[in-house]
C-alpha cells in the first residue's frame, strides 16, 4: 500500500491546482478510502483524449484504493455548461443527453475498473426536487459572487445577455457533491469556480468540504488550442487503431512531453529518463511509436499498439524514406499554413503551383498517409513528414 507521501505525488502528477493540500494529507492519513467525484455532461456521443486526463486520474485514484464516482449530468447537461462561452449554450433535450450518456458508460470503462466505480446521474436527486427545492439552493449564492466567474463578468462587462439558467449551472453542479458527498472533485482549470461552488455548498449543508483538484486543458494534435472535435484536432478514443496511432505521430515533439505526463501511466521516472535518453541522441520518433503503442493498447487491445508501430512503419518503408530525415522549420500564418504553401517553404517542391499538381497526382504525403485535399491547413505547433514522390521529404515544424 502507497504511503501518504507516495499517493500525493501520483495525485499530484500533472494536476494544476490542489486546494487544500494539507486537507487531502489529512484524509489520507485517516486510512479510509476516499469518494472521489468527476462529473461529465454527455454533450456529444464520443470522447477524446483529451476527456480522458480527468478520468486517468480518477484510474490513479482507484489503484491507490479509493472509490471512483463518475457522474454523468444527465440533468445538468439539459441547462448547458456555460464555462468559458460568450454566448448562452444551447441546452441538449432529454434523448440527445440520454443517448450520449450510454456510450458514455461503455467508453470509460476502457480506462477505470468497473468494481471500484459507481456511475450516477444526477437526474436521480434533481427529478424529485420541487421548485421550492430550487429557490431555497438558489437563496444559498449572490448575484455579485456569480459575477466573480471571469466568463460571467466578461460578458456582463460586454452588455452580453446572462440567462438566469446559466446562473444556476454552478449551483447545481455544486449540489451534486453534497448530493454525492464527495471528498475529493477534479475538473478542468475551467472548472475551477464550479468546484469551488461545491466547496461551500458542502458547508452551507454541514459537510466536511470536498478537497478540489484542476487537471489542464490538453491542447490538441495543432498544439495550440484545446483538443476539440470541432476544432479538427482531435483523437478520439473510439477512433480506428492506425488512425490513433498515425495522429499521435503527428504532434510536434514538445508536445509529446505533455502528452506521457498526462495520458501515458508509465512512471514519470521512467519518462525522465526517456527525456534524458533523447538528449543523448534519441530520435524523439521512438518515444512517440512508446506512447502510440500504449494508448491504441488501452483503447483497442492487448497487441493493437504493436500492430499499429508495425503498419505505420511498413507504410514509410514502401515510401522508401531514409533513416536521417532533414529537419526544416516553416512559419504559419494567422495560426495555420496551407498545404501548397509547406510544401514549397520546406523545398520539397518548386511553387505552389508545382504542389497542387502533385497533390492532384496523389503523389503527397504526410506522416505516411496519401493526402489529395487543396484546401488542407496545418496549424502552428505541428510537426509532420511530409513527402513528395520518392525522393523529396523532411520532417518539417511549423512555428
Amino acid at each position: 500500500m502507497a504511503t501518504v507521501a507516495e499517493s500525493l505525488d501520483i495525485i499530484k502528477r500533472g494536476a494544476q491546482e490542489l486546494l487544500i493540500e494539507s486537507e487531502l494529507i489529512e484524509r489520507l492519513g485517516s486510512g479510509r478510502p476516499l469518494r472521489v467525484k468527476a462529473g461529465f455532461d454527455p454533450t456529444a456521443p464520443d470522447l477524446h483524449l483529451g476527456h480522458t486526463v480527468l478520468i486517468n486520474k480518477l484510474r490513479q485514484f482507484q489503484e491507490l484504493g479509493h472509490e471512483v464516482l463518475f457522474l454523468i449530468g444527465d440533468f445538468t447537461g439539459m441547462i448547458g455548461d456555460p464555462t468559458g462561452k460568450n454566448v448562452t449554450r444551447k441546452p441538449l433535450s432529454r434523448e440527445d443527453v440520454l443517448a450520449n450518456a450510454e456510450t458514455y458508460r461503455e467508453q470509460v470503462f476502457r480506462i477505470l475498473d468497473p468494481a471500484r466505480t459507481q456511475v450516477l446521474f444526477n437526474s436521480a436527486w434533481y427529478d424529485t426536487m420541487k421548485p421550492a427545492d430550487f429557490i431555497q439552493l438558489a437563496a444559498r449564492h449572490t448575484v455579485a459572487r456569480m459575477l466573480e466567474r471571469d466568463d460571467f463578468s466578461k460578458r456582463y462587462a460586454a452588455g452580453q445577455p446572462i440567462a438566469i439558467h446559466e446562473f444556476l449551472y454552478p449551483l447545481v453542479q455544486g449540489y451534486d457533491s453534497v448530493a454525492m458527498r464527495a471528498d475529493v472533485e477534479l475538473g478542468g482549470t475551467d472548472q475551477k469556480f464550479n468546484l469551488l461552488v461545491g466547496r461551500e455548498l458542502q458547508k452551507d449543508y454541514g459537510q466536511t468540504p470536498q478537497i478540489v483538484l484542476t487537471m489542464p486543458i490538453l491542447e490538441g494534435t495543432d498544439g495550440v488550442q484545446k483538443m476539440s472535435k470541432s476544432l479538427g484536432n482531435y483523437i478520439g478514443i473510439r477512433d480506428a487503431a492506425d488512425d490513433m496511432f498515425g495522429k499521435l505521430m503527428s504532434i510536434s515533439d514538445t508536445l509529446m512531453w505533455r502528452y506521457l505526463e498526462l495520458l501515458s501511466f508509465r512512471p514519470m521516472s521512467e519518462i525522465e529518463a526517456w527525456q534524458r535518453e533523447v538528449e543523448a541522441g534519441l530520435n524523439p520518433r521512438d518515444v512517440k511509436f512508446r506512447l502510440g503503442a500504449e494508448l491504441v493498447d488501452r483503447f483497442h487491445g492487448s497487441g493493437a499498439g504493436e500492430r499499429a508501430v508495425a503498419a505505420f512503419v511498413e507504410r514509410f518503408q514502401k515510401g522508401a524514406l531514409p533513416d536521417e530525415l532533414p529537419e526544416v522549420t516553416v512559419q504559419a500564418v494567422n495560426g495555420a499554413l496551407p498545404i501548397a504553401n509547406l510544401l514549397k517553404e520546406a523545398g520539397l517542391v518548386k511553387s505552389t503551383s508545382d504542389a497542387l499538381r502533385m497533390l492532384a497526382q496523389g503523389a503527397v504525403r504526410l506522416d505516411g498517409e496519401r493526402v489529395s485535399d487543396r484546401g488542407l491547413s496545418l496549424q502552428a505547433g505541428s510537426t509532420v513528414v511530409a513527402q513528395v514522390g520518392k525522393r523529396a521529404v523532411a520532417r518539417v515544424t511549423i512555428a
